[in-house]
């Protein structure tokens, strides 16, 4: 029988629909991370030296095994942080997506490149780091881990994942697939800790960097663990994107896109919309269609297929958002739709649009991290994009116009790492990701996102070209 010490120090996993327990982990203990991380660092020198061929088909093999769980992965993920079960089954199949496109791509995208110099040839060639130390958060269970680490792992380092604890299951699963792929053991490894437990792990010279999505307090200890010891960090962090719709805008396209892009995961993402910013002559119309749609999105158990809006991952966070709705409105903002938790044993929360919300509210100046929408009144395009800069975070945002020149010239003054117009927000393999202001640092995904975690190494051969006067 367990003691009250060791009932403490697990790891319990809740299905946050029901309150119902799921699983109760045991942790690893010191002597057992340092084991892991031994395997780690012992694969990693043997994986880099593999060929991108190699790596191109454990990776081709990994797609097919989430394709092939698909049902089984999406369900685990929708018991454990309550994600619809049809978008728990999307996420899978992007995971898959991102496998197969960097089996198709990580060799050109590393190739050496050729560069003149005083040499009789010189070139930058992409050498893997080693053992990337992968902390990642609990809303997208599996792409997050994914997009961090095919990429890296197609470049011949290696992961270590620290997941969040309400998605042990998840992040076990998630090693298993790359075991069942052909991938050594050592090659992708979670970590059953806390994170008061991670200062070691992060400072461990066998980690050779560190990246980390979460909250902005999350990512400032780690970056300065990290930065103690030297270590390279990318950091995708908190958002609170911006969606401007001008006066000119499709507002029935806008609304429709606008309240997938907020209420989509039950508005648990950090590239959600979640200050909708609007030019004043079509405010109404916008905000009687938005609230319209929101109000008829099916509220429900996750399980069920037709459900849009399930439970927030826990009672805590539905706690957090009720407060910034409540002192959002107190402070003289209009409550349009929804605003109260739902009654029941589950993390519910209802459907949310607050108008009239002005900056120095805390639905404009805070991250809203679940199925709440701020609507802020824009005079014209120049108000609008003032209204949009004046957040901390810069992580991404939608911009809607019929104008598109007029369009991309406003995006070049947006101070974000993602501009998207007439389109919703959203990460794609081919395309960086990443934020700037407090939403982090680095970049994922793509050419910039592989490139991140490779020691970019000068080789120059002799002998020197005399006729060189540089």
């Amino acid at each position: 029988m367990s003691t009250t010490a060791d009932r403490a120090a697990s790891i319990e996993t809740r299905n946050p629909a029901t309150g119902e327990a799921l699983r109760t982990y045991a942790p690893h203990d010191a002597a057992a991370v340092s084991a892991l991380l031994d395997r780690a660092t012992a694969e990693a020198a043997r994986w880099r030296t593999t060929s991108f061929a190699q790596r191109a088909e454990r990776m081709r093999a990994a797609g097919a095994a989430l394709r092939a769980r698909k049902a089984e992965l999406a369900a685990l993920a929708t018991r454990e942080m309550g994600k619809p079960l049809a978008e728990a089954e999307a996420e899978v199949e992007k995971c898959a997506v991102a496998c197969d496109w960097f089996a198709a791509n990580g060799e050109a995208l590393l190739r050496d490149e050729i560069i003149a110099s005083s040499a009789t040839r010189s070139y930058a060639a992409f050498r893997p780091l080693g053992v990337l130390l992968a902390i990642m958060p609990w809303n997208f269970p599996y792409w997050q881990a994914f997009r961090a680490a095919v990429p890296a792992m197609t470049a011949g380092n290696v992961v270590v994942l620290k997941h969040a604890a309400n998605v042990t299951g998840c992040a076990l699963a998630i090693e298993e697939i790359f075991t069942a792929s052909g991938f050594a053991k050592g090659a992708f490894t979670t970590l059953l800790v806390g994170s008061k437990a991670m200062e070691p792990v992060v400072l461990d010279d066998r980690i050779a960097a560190v990246t980390l999505t979460g909250s902005e307090a999350a990512g400032s200890s780690v970056g300065a663990l990290a930065g103690r010891a030297i270590k390279k960090t990318v950091m995708e962090l908190g958002g609170s994107d911006f969606f401007i719709v001008l006066a000119d805008a499709d507002l029935e396209q806008a609304a429709e896109t606008g309240v997938k892009s907020r209420f989509q995961n039950t508005g648990q993402s950090c590239i959600a919309a979640k200050r909708f910013i609007v030019e004043e002559s079509v405010y109404d119309r916008f905000v009687e269609a938005f609230v319209a749609k929101a109000h008829a999105l099916r509220v429900g158990d996750p399980a069920d297929r037709a459900t849009q809006i399930g439970p927030m991952a826990r009672h805590d966070l539905r706690d957090e958002l009720a407060a910034q709705v409540k002192d959002t409105v107190a402070a003289g903002a209009r409550l349009l739709l929804g605003g109260e938790p739902l009654p029941g044993p589950g993390a519910y929360f209802a459907p949310t649009v607050v108008g009239d919300v002005r900056t120095g509210m805390r639905m404009a100046d805070e991250e809203t991290f679940g199925p709440a929408a701020a609507m802020l009144r824009a005079r014209d395009a120049d108000h609008a994009v003032e209204l949009a800069n004046s957040s901390r975070y810069g992580l991404g945002g939608n911009l809607w116009t019929s104008d598109v020149a007029r369009g991309e010239e406003l995006a070049a003054r947006l101070a974000t790492g993602n501009v998207f117009i007439n389109g919703m927000t959203a990460s794609d393999p081919r395309l960086p990701f990443g934020g700037v202001k407090k939403s982090g640092v680095g970049r994922e995904l793509s050419e910039f996102g592989i490139r991140e975690f490779v020691n970019v190494q000068t080789v120059w051969i002799g002998p020197a070209r005399i006729t060189d006067r540089s």
